[in-house]
């Protein structure tokens, strides 16, 4: 039976595992988080890192599926709101998070606190 512990190997300081696809997606998605691993379409830069390690603690607070449930219900509700699917995602609670702290490197190791993309 597997246990919790098993887990720890795949997370370095709580940091998602990085893979890189020349071919994403045909949309416009520079990276993306899915669990502890982030898609992307080639090296990402410091920031984008920052960006997908909010969201890979995001997953950590939701385990996994609190995170899908809330990210789909606040892009639908956004896309219901706008009729706009570019709007309805930046309108998403932890997208904002991401989006207002990408570019502070420091932020998940001093100021984040859990739960925060609630308030967002």
């Amino acid at each position: 039976m597997l246990s919790i512990r098993h887990w720890k190997p795949l997370f370095i300081q709580h940091q998602p595992i990085l893979i890189c696809l020349s071919y994403l997606a045909p949309i416009e998605i520079h990276a993306i988080t899915l669990g502890p691993i982030v898609f992307s379409r080639n090296k990402i830069g410091a920031v984008t890192k920052n960006h997908e390690s909010i969201h890979f603690q995001q997953y950590l607070e939701t385990l996994f599926i609190g995170f899908l449930l809330v990210y789909l219900w606040d892009w639908l509700m956004g896309l219901f709101k706008y009729r706009d699917g570019r709007k309805a995602y930046f309108s998403i609670r932890t997208e904002q998070e991401a989006y207002r702290h990408q570019q502070d490197l420091t932020y998940l190791q001093t100021g984040r606190r859990r739960w925060t993309w609630l308030k967002e």
